[in-house]
């Protein structure tokens, strides 16, 4: 009778551990798959942002790079129209004391010698007083490059003295949209959501506007808003009709996943 007590104990403890292997084999087919279809969700929308990320980034060089072409092409046309003038008035024996051409708009280069008439096309970005051109794009660049060395906190406080001492530079729109870029790819949400919707307001018409206002949705769609961020991506069609492609699928593509009506 000893003998047999002391046996009873093993199955006993075995008991328990079949129960669990049953449970093991009947479990996957009911829970597992959810939790699978969770994490795979999270995993698609986690590589979803970052492809977005990079595509805004890849954007930003372009058009740094349209930029730079348009800057490099008006100084051409600068020292094309001074060299025409220089030879013009060696033809015509004046010896550069003749009188220059009718500028179609005014700028201080009409001051100095020799200068060349500037035209509509080639005409300086509009500063802030006390700004100038050069000093204005080396700073951008090097907020810009802060941005794309993951170093968010430097481009903030770059784009940000950017806008505060150069709101009239052509420019300025972009380093707003920028500066809320910093933002966002902090999670800092709220402080995103600020931004895009200064950028929106002040540049409106700047080419960062269509910009400003789908960022501005995406955000409010972070922080829960969906209400509001289907107001903005509704509002996108309205201001921006001549938006491009890739833009309005974007939006197309936030309504969807927003459950936008």
């Amino acid at each position: 009778m000893a003998a047999f007590t002391l046996k009873l104990p093993g199955p006993m403890t075995i008991f328990p551990s079949r129960l669990l292997l049953v449970a093991a084999l009947v479990l996957p087919s009911a829970v597992l798959p959810s939790i699978a279809s969770a994490q795979q969700q999270a995993y698609i929308d986690d590589r979803l942002n970052q492809l977005q990320q990079t595509l805004t980034m890849l954007t930003g060089q372009l058009e740094q790079l349209q930029y730079s072409n348009t800057q490099l092409k008006q100084q051409m046309e600068k020292m094309q129209a001074d060299y025409e003038y220089r030879l013009d008035t060696l033809e015509k024996g004046k010896g550069g004391g003749g009188a220059r051409p009718p500028a179609p708009t005014p700028t201080p280069m009409q001051n100095e010698r020799l200068a060349p008439p500037p035209s509509t096309a080639s005409a300086a970005p509009p500063l802030a007083a006390g700004g100038n051109t050069a000093g204005a794009d080396q700073m951008y660049n090097e907020a810009f490059k802060l941005l794309q060395d993951g170093d968010y906190a430097g481009a903030e406080r770059g784009f940000k003295s950017f806008v505060q001492r150069y709101p009239q530079h052509v420019l300025a729109g972009n380093a707003q949209y920028w500066l809320g870029e910093t933002y966002y790819a902090r999670r800092d949400y709220q402080s995103a959501m600020t931004s895009f919707a200064e950028g929106y307001k002040l540049y409106k018409a700047s080419p960062k506007g269509p910009d400003n206002l789908l960022k501005l949705g995406i955000t409010l769609s972070a922080l829960n808003r969906k209400p509001d961020a289907c107001a903005i991506f509704a509002r996108f069609g309205q201001d921006y009709p001549k938006a491009t492609d890739l833009q309005k699928r974007r939006v197309d593509q936030e309504r969807s996943r927003n459950g936008c009506g």
